[in-house]
């Protein structure tokens, strides 16, 4: 059994972008600019946001962020994304979920420029990612898919397991591992809370993605032997082993299914420190102009 280590991953890229990053200004060019938008005060966001805000410093980005009250209007949050919207020294933007009950979502969502959401949820994105066009992948998805090009591990004919359906990791994942790309090439099962004789189909998977938000859900009994295990979520249990009280476990019985697997991700370092990684990779590309020419849009 290999530990997928993400924590190294991300450094490994983050250490590719500091140098591309450096040849930019060094050739006079502009550092690329993230922008993000906080509404409220709940801590976890607070805490994602200044994650992100240090990793943009530590590769040569430049960071701004935007506090709005949990009591602003829907109105105030349009108001600030058109106004970085036609920033053009703004490269990327992103809104950190989840939003006040009395915003919409979905209308948030759709309000920032394609080229500018490095965060990947617009429909216009999600949409050339499922055709195959360009696009902006969500974080967490892209993270997934370096994972498993940096890990070298094949993912062309193999039998994958998806267990979620998200439109952030579930069914972007599902897609990206169906297409005909490296990696990829995948044939994809997607399962989810409906699905009946999860374990029989989550048994077969010689690539299991476990995205469903429960706490350990996953056991040994439905990961077949040498299967990768891929565990995207993140909960709090508590232990008195912890001076916060609490450890951090995934979606997957780590200890059980680790004697199973022959890679896996831990939780935490595994998939978690990808997801700014591959913000930190969106960004860079929205700087370049690699997804969007300049013609496009205008």
């Amino acid at each position: 059994m290999k530990i997928i280590d993400g924590k190294s991953i991300s450094n490994q890229i983050k250490s590719e972008i500091s140098a591309e990053v450096a040849k930019i200004i060094d050739n006079n060019g502009r550092a690329p600019h993230l922008a993000s938008i906080l509404v409220g005060e709940d801590p976890a966001s607070q805490t994602y946001v200044e994650n992100k805000a240090k990793a943009c410093k530590k590769v040569g980005f430049v960071s701004s962020k935007y506090n709005l009250s949990a009591k602003d209007s829907e109105n105030d949050l349009l108001e600030t994304i058109e106004f970085l919207n036609n920033d053009q020294n703004v490269d990327g933007i992103i809104v950190q979920l989840p939003l006040p009950e009395h915003i919409d979502e979905k209308k948030i969502i759709q309000a920032v420029k394609p080229e500018k959401d490095v965060d990947g949820f617009h429909p216009i994105n999600a949409g050339r990612m499922a055709i195959g066009l360009p696009a902006y992948i969500s974080a967490t998805p892209f993270g997934i898919m370096q994972l498993l090009q940096r890990s070298e591990i094949e993912t062309k004919g193999k039998n994958c397991v998806v267990i979620g359906r998200s439109n952030i990791v579930g069914r972007p994942v599902s897609i990206l591992m169906s297409q005909n790309a490296d990696p990829g090439n995948a044939t994809v099962t997607v399962c989810h809370s409906k699905t009946k004789n999860l374990q029989e189909i989550s048994s077969n998977a010689d690539i299991l993605i476990v995205a469903i938000g429960k706490p350990e859900l996953v056991n040994a009994d439905m990961v077949k032997q040498g299967a990768v295990v891929i565990d995207v979520g993140i909960h709090r249990k508590p232990s008195t082993e912890k001076k916060s009280g609490f450890k951090l476990i995934g979606d997957v019985k780590f200890d059980e299914v680790s004697k199973k697997a022959s890679y896996i991700t831990p939780v935490p370092g595994g998939v978690g420190p990808m997801t700014i990684a591959s913000l930190l990779i969106n960004t860079l590309k929205a700087s370049k102009k690699e997804i969007y020419p300049q013609t496009e849009h205008n």
